[in-house]
């Protein structure tokens, strides 16, 4: 019997109270002129998913493991600061199923100094189609913590996940994107 008593880390801090928890789920579609291979790859292979996938924060900062393969998971930790507050971000996730080229289901938490934020269940299908590709983003979550009445995190995890996926696209099809500036090259 384990008599330990720690605060786990997802206890709200001293004083707070728990906060009803907010469900939802959300669905993006991205179409590709690659194949569905070509993408899964993006994924599966450490040096692509890591020119897509990453924090918020410095690079100098960002920490970064991947173990694609059922049962293994992702790590991901950068610092993050903004109007001159550092913010210590986590993501864990674990892949729970894994089809070559088709699809990806994988769960994953945030945390944001050492508070667990929110929890989802991501679902990503890829089929052929002419030209390329289709990936469908359904990702199911769990708001634990949330900002005011938790609408503005919602609509950050929307957007952030919009931008992960934009950022899949200009790795798969750097070509497409050539005429755009790369991000965090901000034009005078």
């Amino acid at each position: 019997m384990n008599t330990s008593s720690a605060t786990p880390v997802s206890s709200p801090p001293t004083g707070e109270t728990h906060q009803r928890v907010v469900h939802g789920s959300f669905s993006l579609p991205v179409d590709f002129s690659v194949s569905p291979a070509q993408v899964f790859a993006a994924f599966a292979e450490p040096a692509l998913r890591t020119r897509w996938f990453r924090l918020p924060g410095s690079s100098k900062t960002a920490q970064h493991q991947l173990d694609f393969r059922v049962g293994g998971g992702e790590l991901a930790r950068n610092v993050f600061i903004s109007l001159g507050i550092e913010e210590h971000l986590e993501y864990r996730s674990r892949f729970i199923d894994i089809v070559p080229d088709k699809r990806i289901v994988f769960s994953y938490e945030t945390h944001v100094d050492g508070l667990r934020r929110w929890v989802s269940l991501v679902t990503i299908e890829l089929s052929a189609q002419s030209p390329g590709a289709r990936l469908d983003w359904t990702e199911q979550y769990a708001y634990l913590v949330l900002t005011g009445d938790g609408s503005q995190d919602v609509a950050h995890l929307r957007g952030s996940t919009q931008l992960l996926l934009n950022g899949l696209s200009r790795v798969v099809e750097p070509d497409r994107y050539q005429h755009l500036p790369k991000p965090g090259n901000d034009l005078p």
